[in-house]
């Protein structure tokens, strides 16, 4: 039998040492990081990112960030850099460089070259005075006191804080670029966000002959028949021109028949409803998708600058589109 509080005791001092040693690394930042985000800011070429072990696996995630968020970078592994990889370096670039002691066999190897290819250095390293820190053009320093390992040795608190330094640039990069969503958005197209921010209203909606639609004087019968045939739940009414008066929806006629009226001579311009909500094609499918959970609503139509119908969709669109 486990014991349960031991394990969550581990856990917690687990967690209190690793805050412990962001707030010590807190306290170090200061011209260094200014710098680095300078040079970043200021490179013409790629951000190289490099590291062996698990200061490697932390690098890989920083150039994903940086990739992400505005600043065009990728991960280099040192032992690869030394059989050929070192040539995807040009002296417009900008290399991080990141090693707890500074002292890492593959990474000592490839510096002195990189500094002959003209390509300055950015060092993440926990010794000052190491061969890294030396060599680089900005070092910034992530000497925390104590591992969270028990004995000292996995690297546990200084993965974490070296992790949160590379995030730390990037957010500064990022406020500093004006990087908007939209921009984010370009860079994961395949995720919800991306299909969110990128997705337009005129990507969902139907239009030219999938498009409902029905003239003012429209027959109760042919309101019906239409809304049946596109399978949208409304249908757009409108003049001989195009231009929006009305809709009329699913609803609207279930709420006819509960009247107590002749309803074999209503006209469509008589049961639509005025002044619906309507979207252009270029606005953001998310942002129809709030109107219609704003004022309860299962469809739209959407119009041009003049009012004309162009193309009309309903949640299902939206699903399908997976913006829901």
């Amino acid at each position: 039998m486990i014991d349960k509080a031991q394990i969550l005791t581990i856990a917690r001092q687990v967690f209190h040492d690793e805050i412990s040693g962001l707030n010590d690394i807190t306290h170090t930042l200061g011209e260094s990081f200014c710098q680095a985000v300078e040079m970043i800011l200021g490179c013409k070429g790629k951000v190289i990112v490099s590291g062996m072990g698990k200061s490697g696996h932390i690098g890989n995630k920083i150039a994903a960030t940086l990739a992400s968020t505005g600043t065009a970078a990728f991960f280099m592994h040192p032992a690869e850099a030394l059989h050929g990889d070192l040539g995807m370096l040009g002296a417009d670039d900008l290399l991080i460089a990141i090693s707890y002691s500074g002292e890492s066999d593959e990474l000592s190897t490839i510096l002195p070259i990189v500094i002959r290819k003209k390509v300055s250095i950015i060092g993440i390293t926990g010794n000052t005075k190491s061969t890294l820190a030396k060599l680089s053009s900005c070092v910034l320093p992530v000497n925390i006191k104590k591992e969270a390992c028990p004995l000292n040795l996995a690297p546990t608190t200084s993965t974490t804080a070296t992790l949160v330094l590379g995030d730390a640039l990037a957010v500064a990069l990022l406020s500093l670029r004006n990087f908007q969503p939209e921009d984010f958005a370009l860079s994961h197209p395949g995720g919800s966000l991306g299909r969110r921010l990128l997705t337009k209203v005129r990507d969902v909606m139907h239009s030219a002959d999938r498009l409902p639609f029905v003239d003012l004087d429209a027959s109760l019968k042919e309101v019906v028949v239409e809304i049946s045939k596109k399978g949208l739940g409304l249908v757009a009414v409108v003049d001989s021109t195009g231009k929006l008066h009305g809709i009329v929806t699913d609803g609207d006629l279930r709420r006819i028949l509960d009247r107590e009226m002749d309803i074999r001579g209503l006209r469509a311009k008589e049961i639509m409803v005025n002044n619906p909500k309507t979207v252009a094609q270029e606005d953001l499918a998310v942002d129809a998708l709030y109107l219609m959970e704003k004022h309860q609503i299962t469809g739209m139509v959407v119009v041009d600058k003049d009012c004309i119908v162009v193309g009309a969709f309903n949640m299902h669109d939206l699903f399908k589109a997976k913006i829901l």
